[in-house]
């Protein structure tokens, strides 16, 4: 398999799950403003979408956007329990936690990179986003985990995106749990795996 990724995007989430799953992947980097691979191809021919993550299996198949790639790796080692089963009621929990993070923090969190948006509009993003932050907040604590006790490939997704906080000077500390989550998240050994290997490349 191939993942194609950019840093500091939402690619860190499938690439997170593919070490804490041990798969035996290829990393290719992406220039997300000129479209090119790292080794000089069109990345709009692989995926014309034209962004990252995509999935390149190994019969050829591209598969897009994080939250299916992660459900579809976390099925490949259904031991791993990144991902209850396909049918059970946990498995429809997963994917609203993964429909919450894309519509609402994702998104939410893309709108505030935007410099043609006037102040006061990014202000009226910015509160919308803290409201979500804040109901993250009463969830994180009680539980480790969004799911709960054991982390799943929802957790690698909302660890990347609280992560773009740094580029917006939002600072986590008025969401003590959200500090600490990210903490127990950025200790483990695959998301060091993943970070080091984005910074290298």
């Amino acid at each position: 398999m191939k993942l194609y990724y950019a840093p500091d995007t939402c690619s860190l989430s499938p690439h997170i799950v593919l070490r804490e799953l041990t798969l035996a992947f290829e990393l290719v980097k992406v220039d997300n403003r000129n479209k090119l691979t790292a080794d000089g191809r069109d990345f709009r021919l692989i995926n014309p979408k034209g962004y990252v993550a995509a999935l390149e299996l190994d019969d050829g198949q591209i598969l897009t956007e994080g939250p299916a790639i992660v459900q579809y790796l976390a099925d490949l080692k259904p031991e791993s329990r990144l991902a209850p089963p396909a049918k059970s009621w946990e498995r429809v929990r997963l994917q609203e936690w993964l429909n919450f993070i894309t519509s609402e923090i994702h998104a939410g969190s893309a709108l505030l990179f935007n410099k043609a948006l006037p102040d006061a509009v990014l202000v009226i993003f910015r509160e919308k986003l803290f409201r979500r932050f804040d109901y993250l907040q009463a969830t994180l604590a009680e539980k480790a985990f969004l799911m709960g006790a054991f982390f799943c490939v929802a957790d690698a997704y909302l660890f990347t995106v609280l992560g773009w906080c740094k580029f917006f000077n939002i600072e986590l500390d008025r969401w003590p749990a959200l500090v600490a989550y990210r903490a127990r998240i950025s200790a483990r050994p695959a998301v060091q795996a993943a970070l080091r290997a984005e910074a290298s490349q």
